[in-house]
């Protein structure tokens, strides 16, 4: 919790341009405060009440919950002191498209609602799961506690706009527990209120901030012709300072201002933000770090070579491994929509790669905007080489280091190679399970070398084995670029805290370094 009780204050200021630290994210934006209005007594008289609606999209257990099984999730949702309590999700460790929620009306005339949120897991003794920073007392820093605005229906506190986890979404590892025990969660939700015409921006802020209509939907225009709508700079433009000398509400994005959004990558991922407007489908933040992979498979062969996907499993620990670290990991593999599979080729050369890259990434479009967004992998067959190898693509004259391929063939083999030493270095008799760690592992791997991690320790080729003088040598260097580690189950890189010819692997990423238009 990132206070003990709210302060509010009413009166808005005076109208002025000046740089306000509401969050670390921010400090480089011209933020202009906005300049004071009336007060009114009813926040919207088009509409007989005001219901504010928190949702729940999603919940991550980050920890291994339970000893013994998956954990029940339950939440409870205070808002101004009316609690809701959800059902229990019994014995699951990740709820998606979930989109639970509780609603509230509130007083039409208080500015501020007060709201919490708290995760927990039932059991004989019901255990409070960690969403937040350690501050406060135990309850306090284990829950979000926010305000949200009905005059302008945005929120702050222990989720705001620029936070390191982004807006709408809690970490519990935002207190340094990635590497304890802590209970720690991952929870992604919304705060929203009825308005009349149901564009999601309240009354007062359509009448008193952007004149524009409260009777018209407003979403997808426009109006300073800037390439961005509305409902995007208002998402990421309208902020909160309540710390200082003019509290009130700041403009960081202004719908009615031409601003070069190309320009912008205020959080440094590779992203400007035309590029995080067009991903924000998938749930990309300007001011949150994000990381997109396309994923394409070949087709069976003629003997029934190949042919194989990606456990799903594995797309959920690749999405904890970087989400602990406020890196949100997406990915599109053609699943939903049916993407059209590569072409059986036992063992491609370089030719063949350039020509899938054009044909089946950028699909014959030497402007596709994905380039330089989405770093590019292949599940083939077989490589004369390697099992997988990180590969340049090129466009006219700009190369970029943003492809990876893995053969799986090699991959298939690895969970029944040995089962029992197997299943004990992954932890896991689970055949299933042992695939998504393997292919994970060697995604993120791969994946490093296209965010340009460098440490001594990376692709060691005598490294693998016991009695080979690096294995020991580049112990301690505990990541997935390690060949030692990387098909065992740790599907993380290294933080340089495990001594001797050990390297911060997390410190050392540039997620900026695959994109042609930065690096080439």
């Amino acid at each position: 919790m990132k206070k003990d009780f709210i302060k509010i204050i009413c009166t808005l200021g005076i109208l002025a341009t000046l740089v306000i630290p509401a969050s670390a994210s921010l400090q480089s934006k011209k933020q202009i405060l906005i300049p004071p209005q009336p007060l009114p007594d009813d926040y919207d008289p088009l509409v007989d009440n005001i219901t504010v609606t928190v949702t729940i999209h999603e919940i991550r257990g980050l920890d291994k919950i339970d000893v013994l099984s998956d954990p029940d999730f339950y939440v409870k949702i205070t808002i101004n002191d009316l609690e809701f309590t959800s059902e229990v999700w019994e014995n699951t460790l990740y709820l998606k498209n979930l989109n639970w929620s509780a609603s509230c009306e509130v007083p039409k005339d208080t500015e501020f609602v007060d709201i919490t949120i708290a995760l927990w897991d039932k059991g004989p003794i019901d255990r409070l799961c960690d969403l937040s920073t350690e501050y406060g007392n135990y309850t306090q820093c284990r829950t979000a506690e926010l305000t949200y605005s009905i005059a302008t229906g945005i929120w702050w506190g222990d989720d705001e706009l620029g936070d390191l986890s982004g807006y709408g979404r809690l970490n519990g590892c935002d207190d340094n527990s990635m590497y304890q025990q802590d209970r720690d969660c991952e929870l992604i939700f919304d705060i929203s209120q009825n308005d009349i015409d149901n564009d999601g921006f309240p009354y007062w802020l359509e009448t008193a901030i952007y004149n524009t209509s409260p009777l018209i939907d407003n979403r997808g225009e426009d109006a300073d012709q800037d390439g961005i709508p509305i409902e995007w700079e208002y998402t990421f433009g309208l902020t909160y300072n309540e710390w200082g000398h003019n509290p009130g509400y700041y403009m960081v994005y202004d719908p009615f201002q031409w601003e070069n959004h190309t320009s912008f990558d205020d959080d440094h991922d590779g992203l400007n933000n035309k590029e995080e407007y067009l991903t924000w489908q998938w749930g990309s933040d300007p001011f949150r770090q994000d990381l997109f992979v396309e994923i394409d498979q070949m087709e069976e062969g003629p003997d029934g070579q190949g042919g194989s996907v990606v456990p799903v499993g594995a797309y959920d620990l690749l999405r904890d491994a970087y989400g602990k670290h406020n890196i949100y990991w997406h990915v599109d593999d053609g699943r939903l929509g049916g993407g059209e599979l590569i072409p059986f080729k036992d063992t491609p050369g370089d030719n063949d790669l350039n020509l899938w890259y054009w044909l089946y990434f950028m699909h014959q479009n030497a402007s596709n905007w994905r380039r330089g967004v989405f770093h590019w992998g292949i599940i083939g067959y077989n490589a004369s080489w390697a099992v997988g190898f990180t590969f340049s693509s090129r466009v006219g004259n700009v190369n970029a280091v943003d492809c990876f391929y893995l053969s799986s063939q090699y991959l298939e083999t690895l969970p029944k190679r040995i089962p029992l030493i197997d299943s004990l270095m992954r932890r896991t008799f689970n055949r299933e399970e042992q695939r998504a760690i393997v292919y994970a592992g060697v995604i993120m791997h791969e994946t490093g070398h296209s965010l340009n991690i460098r440490a001594p320790g990376v692709d060691v080729q005598d490294g693998k084995f016991p009695w080979e003088f690096n294995y020991w040598r580049y112990g301690p260097y505990k990541s997935v670029m390690n060949y030692r580690y990387v098909y065992s189950g740790l599907i993380d890189y290294s933080d340089g805290s495990h001594g001797k010819n050990d390297y911060d692997d997390w410190a050392n990423i540039d997620l900026t370094y695959f994109n042609p238009g930065i690096h080439w």
